[in-house]
């Protein structure tokens, strides 16, 4: 029903799809491709927060609440959006099964939100690189260092000297650029304590 209403849009990488603080007046559902949504801070700098993947609904709290957009939303690779005017999102709210599915939708939302909450909040630097090759390693196939900072919102720098120590406490290896998990209840005890445990050398 909503595919009549719905305007298709292509974009090419580092497109910015909307602004912080923009007016939502459209229901965003991400196609092709996908983006990364990010806040502004005083300095100018960007506070990463989440990536989308196709198939997927962008900024749904926004649209359902009718606010402004929480974040930007820039393309990392070239995609297509689907727009749809809220007023025919609200007439389909009316449907069980939309109904239900926005929600499944914004509960997954508010498990993200809890999740970059306790990262930001809590985990240690070591604690976000340790989180990252145990969940999602291949990322240090498909990104550089400077990204995959920007992605746990620390220095490039921070970032070197974190995978150092990993490697001299035998947590990773690191070869030609290509980063290997040696011991992953090792990385789960960092995530879990936020420290970076020392390997005993034998007696």
């Amino acid at each position: 029903k909503l595919k009549k209403d719905m305007h298709i849009k292509k974009y090419t990488k580092k497109s910015i799809v909307f602004y912080e603080e923009d007016k939502s007046e459209y229901l965003h559902l991400l196609l092709e491709g996908s983006v990364k949504m990010y806040k502004t801070n005083p300095k100018g700098s960007h506070i990463h927060m989440h990536d989308f993947h196709a198939p997927d609904i962008i900024a749904i709290f926004a649209s359902i609440k009718d606010i402004p957009f929480p974040a930007t939303c820039e393309l990392t690779s070239d995609g297509v959006i689907g727009i749809i005017p809220l007023k025919k999102l609200y007439d389909c709210m009316k449907d069980a099964d939309f109904s239900l599915a926005v929600t499944k939708s914004l509960a997954n939302k508010m498990e993200l939100l809890a999740s970059l909450l306790q990262r930001e909040t809590i985990y240690s630097s070591e604690a976000k690189v340790a989180e990252l090759i145990h969940d999602d390693i291949t990322i240090f196939k498909r990104l550089k260092n400077n990204e995959i900072a920007s992605i746990l919102n620390i220095a490039p720098a921070t970032l070197s000297r974190t995978l150092t120590k990993f490697k001299k406490e035998k947590i990773i290896a690191d070869e030609e650029y290509i980063v290997r998990a040696l011991d992953k209840d090792k990385l789960l005890e960092i995530v879990e304590t936020n420290i970076i445990p020392s390997r005993e050398e034998p007696l």
